[in-house]
């Protein structure tokens, strides 16, 4: 073979090594490529290589099209509020009573609603999610219409925190929207509210129930949990013009005077000054009236789902009332 031939042959290959390494990912990926590298100095052609094998998952698809929070109340309830979970949260709570006291001291968030919210999102750490978290981010993010900046930018903060963590991006798993650990963090609040409680130098929110306790409590506090006000309660209704007062939302707007004025009905005590707002779950026996408090709104910031929000709220309660009941059916010390 002359030397011109094989000249022409190494550049054919050269020329096609060249075109399958610059070979451009879709549009929409490219962008988001562009500005990782732009805003974090990521390398551009490690991150492409990363993106590249990405596919949608239809599983994902699935789950995001249905997820259980849109079932009516009389649904949702009995599959959060339940004997195991019940049990299980009192369990953890005598298991990490020391660091739930000190969450409750340190941000003022009760123990029973940090332990209802670990029940309902993975059942105290037990199911966590099988879904590669990349996966998860990619299809929502890229292929599937609806909150796709949203999913991007929990995929921007999600690439950050495993190059903040040395961590391998490829393998850690959670649920079907991306979210991670014990208590389901999305990778944006893993970065910015998870915290070192047990100061080990590490922060885990899969194995570290510590710190999971104390990332919770410091969450629901940075979201405005105070520790005087109320959740929620129940109400009747007696005035004329439920859809307008239905449709100023959940966030609390409304002095509770001025709801009473209105026809709302407390079935509970509570300050006529409070900011409140009213709401409707579908009940076993039709609409379920509740009133929304500060404390609530806090919490529909980890899910904004009112269903839930008031499932955490109804475990709490169950869970602190088992606990009780237990500690005042314990034989006490010298009794006979």
């Amino acid at each position: 073979m002359t030397a011109r031939l094989w000249l022409l042959l190494s550049l054919c290959v050269s020329l096609g090594a060249s075109a399958q390494q610059t070979e451009l990912l879709p549009p929409d990926v490219e962008a988001f490529v562009a500005n990782m590298v732009e805003r974090h100095s990521m390398d551009s052609h490690s991150l492409r290589e990363t993106l590249r094998p990405l596919k949608p998952v239809s599983a994902i698809v699935k789950a995001v099209s249905a997820p259980s929070t849109s079932r009516p109340w009389r649904q949702y309830r009995p599959l959060n509020v339940d004997k195991g979970r019940i049990e299980g949260g009192v369990r953890f709570w005598n298991q990490h009573e020391g660091a739930l006291t000190r969450a409750r001291e340190a941000y003022g968030v009760p123990e029973a609603i940090i332990v209802a919210i670990l029940g309902v999102e993975t059942r105290y750490g037990r199911i966590t999610g099988n879904f590669r978290v990349l996966d998860a981010l990619y299809t929502l993010g890229f292929e599937v219409p609806g909150r796709n900046e949203y999913f991007k930018s929990e995929l921007e903060a999600y690439l950050l925190l495993t190059r903040e963590r040395g961590w391998d991006p490829l393998t850690l798993k959670g649920s079907f929207a991306g979210a991670m650990g014990m208590p389901q963090f999305m990778p944006s609040s893993y970065r910015r509210y998870a915290v070192d409680f047990d100061t080990d130098g590490n922060v885990d929110l899969w194995n570290d129930a510590v710190d999971v306790v104390g990332s919770v409590a410091n969450f629901l506090a940075t979201f405005g949990w105070k520790s005087d006000e109320l959740v929620a309660m129940p109400a009747t209704y007696e005035g004329s013009d439920l859809d307008g007062l239905l449709a100023q939302g959940i966030k609390p707007h409304t002095l509770l005077a001025d709801l009473k004025a209105a026809g709302v009905v407390p079935q509970g005590s509570a300050p006529d000054e409070q900011l409140a707002a009213l709401f409707v779950l579908e009940g076993d026996l039709g609409p379920d009236y509740w009133l929304a408090f500060n404390n609530f709104n806090a919490i529909l910031h980890y899910n904004r789902s009112r269903n839930y929000a008031m499932s955490v709220y109804q475990l709490a309660i169950e869970i602190a009332r088992e606990r009780l009941a237990a500690i005042e059916s314990a034989p006490q010390p010298g009794a006979r």
